[in-house]
Order: C-alpha cells, then structure tokens, then sequence
C-alpha cells in the first residue's frame, strides 16, 4: 500500500484561490462588488476570520480593494497587480492561455540579452573600480566578505559558478532537466547583473514557465542543448564585454522564442 503525505490546507488560502480565479477569468469583472465577509463565509462554509484573511491577500495583490464598512470592489488586474499572477494567468481552468505564454516568450526574449548586458556591464565596472584601487596607494583594505570589493575574485567566482552549470548542462541528457540547468545559468546571470527589478521578474517568469516544463521539451531542446553557445555567452559576460554579451543571448534565445510563439498562433 503506497501512503502518500497529507498536504495541510489553508482554509484562507482556498477562499483565496476561488476568488483570484474568478477575478483573473473575468466572472468577476473590474467594479463588481463582493458579497459581505458574512455571506461569502456562509457560503463557502469557512470563518470570518479565514474570509478576511483571504480579502486581505487578493487587496494586496492588487486583485480587490477592501474598504472597511464598505463593499469589497474587484479591480481591474492588468491595472494594480503584480507579477506574482502571472502563473495564475497563464494556467486557468487547466488550459494554457495563449496570449499569456506568447507575452512571457516576448518578455523572456527582450529581457535575457538585457540582462546579459547589465551583468557583463557590471563586471566590467567592477574590474575598473577595481584598478583604479589597486593604483591608490593610499586606499584602505576592503573586508573580504565584500565581493564588491575584490573583482577578481568576484570575477572568478561568477566564472565558476557559470561553468558549473555549464558542466551540468553538457552532461544531462533529460530534455526537461536540461531546461532546469539552463534556468539556473540565467539565475546566476540575473544575480551578477545586480538588479532587483530583474531578479523580481525573473522569479516570476520562471513560475510561470516551470510547469510547462515538459510541453515546451521538444521546441527547447535546441536551445539549452546549445551548451557552446552558452559558454560564449558566460565568457562575454566574465569578461566584462555588454554588447557582446547581448547579442550572443539574443541569438541564443531568439529561435526558439520565434518557433514557441508561432505554435501558440502569434506573429
């Protein structure tokens, strides 16, 4: 008899997910009000308390507003949410939204040689800064828990960290798990370009993208089985070099964004 784990529910976070999805499918459309914390609880047959709790979630994430001793109006989502619906959006009702996985892959496409460039722009201000320290006599040791401080090393450990899972990508013969090891070059890519707004949105887009994982194998396999393609890009980028770094990431990710969007119907 195989016994599988009991997944602990959250009462809050049930009442929650039925409204997010009738919000984000449009039953619930922008202006339309909520029936009282009263009589949603009677009718969903939970607490007040875990009927709040959800209207405080879906107003934080931009989905109704809450006015006490008021009506809870729903909004009008591409207005006031965030990126955190985006997995929501692309997956409703057990069917994948074309035009959400098309404006991913356009965001996936614009976004990857950006941040390409802004990694390789990093390093290279940081090689600079860092030269320009070494000629002053005068400047004092920097602390060696600051990787800022020292480039080279901080250089080098981008470097490794890149070739690692490189390593990993050259040896896996999975479709769906050389995927993943292609999403964690680009996680550390993201972490070398040092930019919070892109970490955000990718954080997003990969759990977004991840469920689709297996679908998208046979399209992707030429991309994250480019595994030279991607050593250029991490030498382009290590090596300081934005436009180069760019454009090879560009070139990397451009034929099988085109290929996935003409699948879901686009142009």
């Amino acid at each position: 008899m195989a016994l599988q784990p009991v997944v602990k529910r959250s009462v809050s976070g049930d009442v929650f997910e039925q409204i997010a999805a009738d919000v984000l499918s449009g039953e619930l459309a922008p202006g339309a009000t909520l029936p009282s914390e009263r009589q949603l609880a009677e009718a969903l047959g939970v607490s007040r308390p875990a009927v709040r709790e959800a209207l405080q979630r879906l107003a934080a994430a931009g989905l109704v507003a809450v006015r006490q001793g008021d009506a809870t109006t729903v909004l009008d989502y591409r207005r006031g949410a965030g990126l955190e619906v985006l997995p929501r959006l692309l997956v409703q009702g057990g069917e994948l939204d074309p035009a959400v996985a098309r404006s991913i892959l356009e965001a996936r496409l614009h976004n990857g040689p950006k941040v390409a460039e802004l990694a390789a722009t990093r390093l290279a201000d940081e090689s600079q800064s860092g030269d320009d320290v070494a000629t002053a006599a005068s400047a004092p040791p920097t602390p060696p828990d600051n990787a800022h401080g020292h480039p080279a090393a901080h250089r080098e450990a981008v470097r490794v960290t890149l070739a690692q899972c490189l390593e990993a990508l050259a040896a896996e013969e999975d479709p769906v798990a050389e995927q993943r090891h292609a999403m964690e070059f680009w996680d550390h890519v993201v972490d070398a370009a040092d930019s919070i707004v892109f970490r955000l949105m990718f954080n997003m887009l990969r759990a977004a993208y991840e469920p689709a994982l297996a679908a998208l194998a046979p399209i992707m396999s030429a991309e994250v089985g480019n595994v030279e393609a991607y050593r250029e890009l991490a030498a382009a980028i290590v090596a300081g070099r934005p436009q180069e770094a760019a454009d090879i990431a560009r070139a990397l990710l451009e034929p099988a964004t085109t290929a996935l969007i003409e699948v879901l119907g686009g142009h």
